[in-house]
């Protein structure tokens, strides 16, 4: 697994026309379930009077999270072309929702696809795509002798300080990249025996 990911900043917005059919498309930048659940009730809401509120979501640096719902669509003609987009940027962090409002001409089930995969595709192309690293927290305790010793290797590798306490007992929580941090904690363990 690679220790970095690509998520978008913010949102965006896109939009398609389909004879009359309007699709209203929108990028979020999300890290949990319950911020998809929150957005797209409000979705629901501010658009009450739209036939259909598809979205797609992915969370995860690993990708492994992710859901389409065609939102009575014809299955696999609205999430599944959103979902498509996602992958097709490699994002993650993100849910894209498409609302459409019918235009009263039926668009088949190749139309609809490909609305709602240019729909998403345009709210992507507004968004500012960001690479991001997979971090790990790693919490070292030690003596208040050993900050010197602590600290020489914070400025050599650079992780961010997450949290630090100093008293009898320091402890200090430091974020890095997910593929430094078997290192950092090698060179923190060999200070314990020096």
């Amino acid at each position: 697994m690679t220790d970095e990911y690509k998520t978008i900043a913010g949102t965006g917005e896109g939009y398609y026309t389909e004879k009359r059919s309007k699709f209203l498309a929108f990028a979020h930048h999300v890290e949990t379930v319950d911020e998809v659940k929150q957005l797209l009730a409000e979705y629901r809401k501010k658009y009450y009077d739209a036939r259909h509120v598809c979205y797609a979501y992915m969370l995860g640096a690993d990708r492994a999270d992710y859901r389409a719902n065609d939102d009575g669509e014809p299955s696999s003609t609205a999430g599944k072309p959103i979902l498509g987009q996602v992958n097709a940027n490699e994002l993650t962090d993100i849910l894209i929702v498409v609302v459409r409002y019918y235009g009263g001409v039926n668009l088949g089930t190749s139309g609809l696809i490909v609305a709602y995969r240019e729909a998403a595709a345009d709210a992507v192309a507004h968004c500012q795509v960001e690479t991001r690293q997979v971090e790990e927290i790693v919490t070292y305790t030690f003596a208040y002798p050993m900050m010197n010793d602590v600290m020489r290797i914070v400025k050599e590798m650079a992780p961010r300080i997450v949290s630090q306490t100093y008293d009898n007992t320091c402890e200090i929580r430091l974020a890095i990249r997910k593929s430094e941090a078997d290192t950092l904690k090698s060179k923190l363990a060999k200070i314990s025996f020096e």
